[in-house]
């Protein structure tokens, strides 16, 4: 094994699309696409795979907020149901689409700080 990696250090670099090891380079080509190598330090980012992790995190952290979101918006406005469907719809389906990037980048920080390569089958 390589030496030790700080995590934290890693999980915040991928956090802000940032490669997590030298915090220079964008980890992100596209919305979720990982870049092949750092374009910095040439660290090997694509041999990080994270699979289905991040979105199984993404759906437990939009379905905790999924409860008191809908009954915010029913307290606070009592809408119509279609129009509490719409609206709280909408508001699921954009914070789902930002939490997905930001949980992804933590994860593959987290992959490179433990050596969790891909290793091929």
């Amino acid at each position: 094994m390589a030496g030790e990696r700080n995590e934290r250090a890693a999980v915040t670099r991928g956090l802000l699309n940032r490669c997590p090891n030298c915090g220079q380079g964008r980890l992100f080509r596209g919305y979720l696409a990982i870049v092949p190598k750092c374009a910095v330090c040439d660290e090997p980012l694509g041999l990080y795979r994270a699979a289905d992790g991040p979105a199984f995190f993404t759906m437990t952290i939009m379905l905790l907020l999924l409860i008191p979101m809908i009954g915010f918006t029913w307290a606070a406005y009592r809408p119509e149901p279609v129009v509490l469907l719409g609206v709280v719809g909408l508001a699921m389906t954009l914070l789902t689409l930002v939490i997905l990037r930001l949980v992804k980048g933590a994860f593959i920080g987290y992959l490179w700080a433990r050596h969790e390569q891909d290793r091929g089958a």
